[in-house]
């Protein structure tokens, strides 16, 4: 028997989604003209692959699940796929797509976006920003798409340090950059969220082995005057959202030391101004993460993916939130 404990979340259900290919990965959730969409990639392998291809399917009950739509193209690595709302209605589905060469070296990468009013049928994916430029996800608020992009300073150079910079876009297609931050530590993946007094929060995945705490940022607009504050967490794959109470919950991977190692799992935790305060470990373990977040009739839902029970595979889990943080 399940028993709640008052104060915390309680897990409702996981359920696995889909397991068909090698290497099931990288999610995305929404929720768009009263049906749910996921969106993930699906490959050999999580990296390095050049046949990456991105997969959405589509529910009405978040019970049953159909395919509607993929995106391949020939000789390039799609992943990281995330949806989002526009203004006018439609849905705008973000990916990175990455040539490498025969001996798997990197080449290049771009960013792209496509349209669709239904979900099921999309317009041809259109580049943004420059080449090398990994635009990881966006958040639209007031009409205006605010997202992040990371680079290598040296493309030809894994080592050396990854820059940030956040940009703004009306249409989706084209940014302008508003800042560069000075973050050091190989910063990378990005998920923006808004107060209620209309500052900007940002928090950002690290990944330098000497400390790679994830780093969490606000800024009142124009969003170009940062105060910076460590999470006390790695946090890969880093998403949080905001509940209509105001309060943050984020999802994402962490690390735990153990006698045996460092394991790895997909986690919720409360996010504050302070830093990340996990309080739910989903059924994850290995390789994992990258969870989509969606708050609906009273409920967080979270797509993630994770290769505790095998190869990689996706998997939503149902979760009831404390009534006094709703």
């Amino acid at each position: 028997m399940i028993l709640k404990k008052q104060g915390y979340p309680f897990l409702v259900y996981i359920d696995k989604i889909w397991d068909f290919a090698p290497h099931n990965a990288l999610t995305d959730l929404i929720r768009f003209k009263d049906n749910w969409y996921l969106v993930f990639r699906e490959s050999d392998k999580h990296a390095k692959g050049a046949n990456g291809i991105i997969r959405i399917l589509s529910s009405h009950d978040a019970l049953i699940w159909r395919p509607v739509c993929f995106f391949q193209e020939s000789g390039i690595d799609l992943r990281d796929p995330k949806l989002s709302h526009t203004p006018d209605g439609r849905l705008m589905l973000l990916m990175g797509g990455t040539i490498y060469s025969d001996d798997h070296r990197y080449i290049v990468q771009q960013s792209r976006v496509a349209f669709s009013n239904d979900g099921v049928i999309w317009g041809r994916p259109t580049p943004v920003l420059t080449p090398h430029d990994w635009l990881w996800r966006v958040t639209w608020h007031r009409g205006i798409a605010y997202g992040v992009a990371y680079r290598f300073s040296e493309p030809s150079d894994r080592n050396a340090e990854w820059l940030v910079s956040l940009y703004e876009s009306r249409d989706g297609i084209q940014y302008q950059k508003i800042v560069d931050w000075d973050i050091a530590g190989y910063p990378n993946e990005t998920t923006l969220q808004f107060t209620k007094n209309e500052e900007m929060v940002a928090l950002v995945r690290r990944d330098k082995k000497e400390d790679s705490h994830a780093w969490i940022g606000k800024s009142p607009a124009p969003f170009d005057q940062w105060t910076w504050q460590s999470s006390n967490y790695y946090f890969g794959g880093p998403n949080f959202i905001v509940l209509p109470s105001g309060q943050f919950w984020a999802a994402g991977r962490i690390l735990s030391v153990t006698p045996y190692g460092e394991i790895e799992k997909t986690v919720l935790a409360k996010l504050t101004p302070d830093g990340l305060y996990p309080v739910m470990v989903l059924h994850s373990g290995g390789d994992t993460s990258y969870p989509g977040m969606v708050y609906h009739e009273g409920n967080l839902w979270i797509s993630y993916y994770s290769s505790h029970e095998g190869h990689a595979a996706i998997y939503l889990a149902k979760i009831q939130l404390p009534s006094d943080e709703l």
